[in-house]
């Protein structure tokens, strides 16, 4: 993967826009809970191959993390904390976002076709 390249993935978001698409969304214990002490609770969010249309793809950020929300008929995804990036099989866009010792906090990554289990 590599460093998030802001024009770039944001013209790939858009080439989902008005489609059928299947989403990969997860965090790992660490995302949301960094910032507190060891005794806070583990959290995590795993979805595979929800399949969404969303009307509205955007990617903002300063830099060094990204945030990319996607907005459907009835409501937003959003993945935070997005650091790089890559187009694999030629066609799926896979983010990543990582800790500072490399570690995977955050994932989303969009298909016209599902991913593999």
């Amino acid at each position: 993967m590599k460093p998030i390249a802001l024009e770039k993935v944001q013209e790939k978001l858009e080439g989902y826009i008005n489609k059928d698409v299947y989403v990969h969304l997860e965090t790992t214990n660490g995302a949301y809970a960094s910032h507190v002490n060891e005794k806070a609770y583990n959290v995590g969010v795993y979805i595979r191959n929800a399949k969404v249309r969303f009307s509205q793809a955007k990617i903002v950020g300063d830099g060094k993390s990204y945030r990319a929300g996607l907005k459907m008929d009835m409501g937003w995804i959003y993945a935070e904390g997005l650091t790089d990036w890559e187009i694999f099989e030629g066609k799926k866009l896979l983010m990543a976002g990582h800790d500072r010792e490399g570690r995977l906090m955050v994932a989303l990554q969009i298909s016209e076709t599902p991913f593999k289990y």
